[in-house]
């Protein structure tokens, strides 16, 4: 349970606290001013007997149909025996009207607005028509109690309200409370689902871009060797050999993907020393013609920046290898003012507008990246490739495009600036200390 949550009932209970105190002051006063009365003993015995009983009966109804805020029968038999019990009392010894004090309050927060004030209003009138009855006051001395009754009427009805108003907000806090509670829950709730779901995205993404890439480039190894075993055994061992290499590194970004650690291929060399590589691998698994280039002045860059390069550059890479049916292969690593860029260009099949407007369209992102992934990668099933690769690059504030015709192959390029991958990594940190 929150805080708020136990604040409330805590809260009913203390402001009752300082109502049954006020209570008990207003029996022992009324019972001593009996005691001290001019009326025979036997009616005072009967008026302290009767103010005696209210204690209890309103310890064991009245107090607990209070606390619950519960409207129902038992609340007007509380009131009318209540009223019985003050009734007896006034009429035993006038000096029981001190009483009022205490039983018109118990009168509003037991019943509604209108049958507590018309018991109030008889409550006060009490006094002066028994002291009418009997007969034996003076005219100035009946006066003197019709005022008093008025003024105590005027001044129930104003306490009568006042309570009501203290007892509607004490409600409605509670309501206000317990809806804050229940939102609190449901936020815990949503929250801890979309952690999940994005969760579950950057599982899909890493699996993709390592192991599934990874299986895909030695099944097509494990292929060739199969055709190159009696015909070319040279080659079929070369072949078996960058197996085995292509087994260790998946094996090492499979580590580290666990460990949730910087990717084996940046750990101890530069984003360009890795993006080398990867083109030496593909050149090596292919045999396609694969240049790669630095443009501008190498410098060190943020690891997630880094981190999304690199794996644009594995897709694009698998998406050539699979889909683009190319002979040759440009990527080039640009080091801009304040932004950096990775362009990777073949001259395979190419596509289409219709088909990468229906994928743009598909994921609603607005970028012409989502046509190939959802072109190409339908072998993979769904299409996450470039779609990932949108989100990766997203992520850290860069853009994605493709540009791709029929016959003319494709280019696909990531932009980020770096001064909002700074000011992401800064807002991540903030996020972990807070």
């Amino acid at each position: 349970m929150t805080r708020e949550a136990r604040r409330a009932p805590e809260a009913r209970v203390r402001w009752f606290g300082l109502w049954d105190s006020y209570f008990v002051i207003c029996y022992l006063v009324t019972t001593g001013l009996v005691f001290t009365s001019g009326v025979p003993q036997g009616l005072r015995v009967i008026a302290i007997g009767a103010l005696t009983l209210v204690v209890p009966w309103y310890a064991g109804l009245g107090r607990p149909l209070m606390l619950r805020h519960e409207s129902d029968r038992r609340n007007t038999v509380f009131a009318v025996g209540l009223f019985a019990l003050f009734g007896v009392a006034a009429a035993a010894d006038l000096m029981s009207a001190f009483a009022l004090f205490a039983v018109v309050p118990m009168l509003m927060m037991s019943l509604a607005i209108r049958p507590a004030l018309v018991l109030g209003v008889l409550g006060n009138l009490l006094p002066v028509t028994m002291m009418w009855l009997q007969g034996g006051a003076t005219g100035p001395a009946v006066l003197f109690v019709l005022l008093a009754s008025l003024l105590g009427i005027a001044l129930s009805v104003l306490l009568g309200l006042w309570i009501k108003r203290v007892v509607r907000q004490n409600k409605e806090h509670a309501a206000l409370i317990e809806e804050l509670r229940q939102n609190r829950e449901q936020v815990a709730r949503l929250s801890h689902q979309a952690g999940i779901s994005a969760e579950r995205e950057r599982l899909a993404r890493e699996i993709h871009d390592t192991l599934a890439q990874s299986l895909t480039s030695i099944i097509s190894l494990v292929q060739a060797v199969d055709a190159e075993v009696e015909a070319a055994p040279a080659a079929a061992r070369q072949h078996l050999a960058l197996v085995g290499r292509v087994a260790k590194e998946s094996l090492a970004e499979a580590r580290a993907f666990v460990a949730d650690r910087t990717p084996a291929s940046l750990q101890e060399s530069s984003l360009a020393q890795a993006l080398r590589r990867q083109a030496d691998g593909l050149t090596a698994q292919t045999g396609l013609l694969v240049r790669f280039a630095v443009e501008g002045d190498e410098r060190p860059l943020p690891m997630a920046v880094n981190v999304v390069l690199l794996r644009a550059a594995q897709e694009a890479g698998t998406n050539v290898r699979k889909h683009a049916d190319a002979r040759a292969v440009d990527m080039v690593l640009r080091y801009g003012a304040g932004q950096v860029g990775l362009r990777v260009a073949d001259d395979g099949n190419g596509f289409g507008k219709a088909a990468a407007s229906a994928a743009e369209k598909d994921e609603g992102r607005g970028t012409a990246g989502q046509g190939q992934g959802q072109d190409q990668d339908q072998g993979d099933g769904g299409g996450f490739g470039l779609r990932g690769m949108a989100a990766r690059v997203a992520e850290i504030g860069g853009v994605m495009s493709v540009v791709s015709e029929p016959g003319a192959g494709t280019a696909v390029e990531v932009k980020v600036p770096l001064e909002e991958a700074a000011a992401g990594r800064m807002a991540e940190a903030a996020d972990e200390e807070r």
